[in-house]
């Protein structure tokens, strides 16, 4: 379900007058979606929800209670309401509590399209039809889903403050298999705007990939000069998005902790080629004008030029050590650079192009140590030509190496990641020693 500025506004302050708790907070979020999925040829599933969830948080001195509902019924939301106050005043006081801030000013945010946000099943159809065409003319099988809706929040509290924030989305993905089932390919992407969604290019894209008939190499474990195509680094760069705040580095729990002491802002930890930034006004990967807590959302570097700048800090923890109260960021853009991937390949004597990861997990937030799996497109690259695929293989590798031995970046793009629904524009790069652990030949 979706509502508009006005429609969340009335919805909060009926809650807010409703409220006897000392301080109160209340979220809204809603969404109207369609996807279609489709495989073998044809449409397989098709599915359109419409939600609305709201979150009440009171107040009773330091106590903190909450409660969602579901739905927009009075009654319901009216007993989230009451049942937040009643566990609020059984349980003991938060000794973070900090009382709810009040009004804000909020940049503009890129982020809501109106083409996009009317979007039907039809168009869905059509882009899929497209991208099942491009298998069918290089003799592969297209699998894949395409999903596009808008979704809204609200924030508000008793102190004055009120947010409201609309977006826009249209995602397509496809895995494309050879004839024999003996290899894949993939390609997807998500925008805010569809002008920007090119089906026949995702479909292309993946469906080259598949269409190879040389026979899939099984490569023994070890460091490979690799390229990593832009879906690939956002799925590295989304991790260390997650790894950076400020809490756990002062405390001395973190990879952005300094010996002794403090963190490591202000240090060189990356190679100079590599930058992350977020802006509410970026085209690209626009983020949401406002963060948690109600904060302000504004153009931040995270990374420049390989120095660390920003780590995420909520506002009690900026209070206690007297630091600007910054939220994380979940849209990001890595910084490209002027090598297409074409040029990557041909400077490449040996190596292997990676589509992108799936199943990745961090294992040590200390070292930033990350696993996970290639899928569904490698290739071995021999004196600047891809020779033949390469099955899949497990990887560990620490954050900090990998985006610290790039050897060439190229134009960023939008990509889609398999972990939620962020915004993320990466270029591909090419990274000098990356570590494969183990086989996984499975496809």
């Amino acid at each position: 379900m979706f509502l508009t500025r006005d429609d969340a506004l009335a919805l909060v302050q009926r809650l807010l007058a409703s409220s006897t708790a000392n301080s109160c907070v209340i979220r809204v979020d809603g969404e109207e979606a369609q996807s279609l999925r489709f495989a073998g040829g044809g449409v397989t599933t098709n599915v359109a929800t419409a939600r609305v969830t709201t979150r009440v948080e009171s107040h009773v001195g330091g106590r903190v209670g909450a409660v969602s509902a579901g739905g927009l019924e009075p009654e319901d939301i009216a007993r989230a309401v009451a049942r937040s106050e009643e566990i609020a005043r059984l349980l003991p006081e938060d000794p973070e509590f900090l009382a709810p801030l009040g009004a804000q000013s909020y940049p503009h945010s890129a982020r809501y399209d109106e083409e996009t946000a009317a979007l039907d099943l039809g168009f869905l159809a059509q882009a899929t039809a497209r991208v099942v065409a491009e298998g069918a003319a290089r003799s592969v099988n297209m699998f894949g889903c395409a999903a596009a809706g808008r979704r809204f929040t609200a924030l508000a509290s008793s102190g004055g403050l009120f947010a409201y924030d609309r977006e826009s989305f249209v995602d397509l993905s496809t895995t494309a298999r050879h004839r024999n089932d003996g290899w894949s390919g993939w390609a997807g992407a998500r925008h805010s705007a569809v002008a920007r969604l090119d089906p026949a290019a995702i479909g292309r894209r993946a469906a080259l990939k598949a269409a190879r008939d040389e026979e899939p190499l099984d490569l023994e474990p070890g460091r490979y000069t690799v390229i990593l195509e832009p879906t690939a680094v956002g799925e590295l760069a989304q991790w260390l998005m997650w790894m950076l705040r400020a809490r756990p580095a002062d405390e001395g729990r973190s990879f952005f902790s300094r010996a002794g002491g403090g963190t490591r802002l202000g240090e060189t930890l990356f190679s100079p080629e590599f930058s992350i930034g977020s802006d509410p006004r970026d085209e690209n990967a626009p983020e949401a004008p406002f963060g948690d807590e109600g904060l302000a959302q504004e153009a931040r570097l995270w990374v420049e030029r390989g120095v660390l700048r920003s780590l995420a800090r909520p506002r009690f923890w900026a209070q206690k050590t007297g630091a600007e109260a910054i939220p994380p960021a979940a849209n990001f853009t890595v910084a490209g650079g002027p090598t297409s991937l074409e040029e990557m390949i041909r400077g490449v004597r040996r190596g292997i192009l990676v589509t992108r990861f799936w199943y990745t997990n961090l294992v040590e937030p200390r070292s930033l140590l990350l696993t996970g799996l290639t899928r569904d497109g490698n290739f071995l690259i021999e004196n600047g030509e891809i020779v033949a695929p390469v099955r899949n293989m497990r990887f560990n590798e620490n954050l900090d190496g990998v985006f610290s031995r790039i050897a060439a970046i190229g134009a960023s793009e939008c990509v889609k990641t398999e972990m939620g629904g962020a915004a993320i524009s990466a270029p591909p790069m090419r990274i000098e020693g990356f570590e494969f652990s183990s086989k996984s030949s499975g496809i």
